[in-house]
């Protein structure tokens, strides 16, 4: 694993412990900005998942995008059984997880 993933990581986990977890549900986000560090795809994944193996919260992966056209230009890249978010439609969220969440309105 590239050193720098490794860090980075490291220092994401940190931050999401203290900010971005839901205890209640039990569950541990990792967000990425696109722009800022890239999409959530299959290396970052795997990344980590290496350094939180003893991590027994449920891991949900979400990409941040500032608008529709980012997303566009990223979508390719996105890994599947992650979760994207988009700032220009906040209250929605896009599912790349098959029929994790398929089910009526």
């Amino acid at each position: 694993m590239d050193v720098h993933l490794l860090h980075q990581a490291e220092y994401q986990l940190s931050a999401c412990r203290e900010s971005v977890s839901s205890g209640e549900k039990n569950w541990l986000y990792f967000i990425e900005s696109a722009t800022f560090v890239g999409p959530m795809e299959s290396k970052r994944i795997k990344g980590i998942e290496e350094i939180t193996t003893v991590v027994t919260a449920g891991k949900i992966y979400v990409t941040a995008f500032l608008d529709f056209k980012t997303f566009k230009k990223f979508s390719e890249m996105l890994d599947w059984e992650t979760e994207v978010w988009i700032a220009d439609m906040p209250d929605h969220m896009i599912h790349l997880n098959g029929d994790k969440f398929l089910g009526p309105i």
